[in-house]
């Protein structure tokens, strides 16, 4: 038996064949197993779990796609909000006001005036 090696999957095309095998078994009227994990049961019992977990993992990529939906949606409704009180508190306080410093902007004041060049 092969050691789990979590690194990668095993590959959808070998998978699909595992499970083609697997039915395949079906048609075999006379197969007895020497080892425990290939009795029909055993292989019926590991079918089973494969496609339980893999229809788990479909479940919470679909919720994780979602999560990150809405906390996408949160995030763009958060900056919309803050640009509608920062556009806010300039038109109530003035372009060069304290306030407008306090919530991240320069004071009109601070920027430099731009020179002329004589020729």
């Amino acid at each position: 038996m092969s050691t789990v090696n979590f690194s990668r999957r095993v590959s959808t095309k070998t998978v699909s064949a595992d499970i083609d095998s697997f039915h395949g078994l079906g048609t075999i009227s006379d197969y007895i197993p020497v080892r425990n994990e290939a009795t029909p049961e055993a292989l019926k019992a590991a079918y089973e779990a494969m496609v339980a977990k893999q229809r788990q993992e479909t479940e919470l990529i679909a919720k994780t796609k979602a999560a990150a939906d809405a906390a996408r949606q949160a995030e763009v409704e958060f900056h919309d909000a803050v640009m509608a009180m920062k556009e806010s508190v300039r038109g109530q306080f003035g372009p060069n006001s304290d306030e407008v410093q306090a919530i991240g902007y320069k004071k009109k004041s601070e920027y430099k005036r731009s020179h002329r060049r004589s020729a």
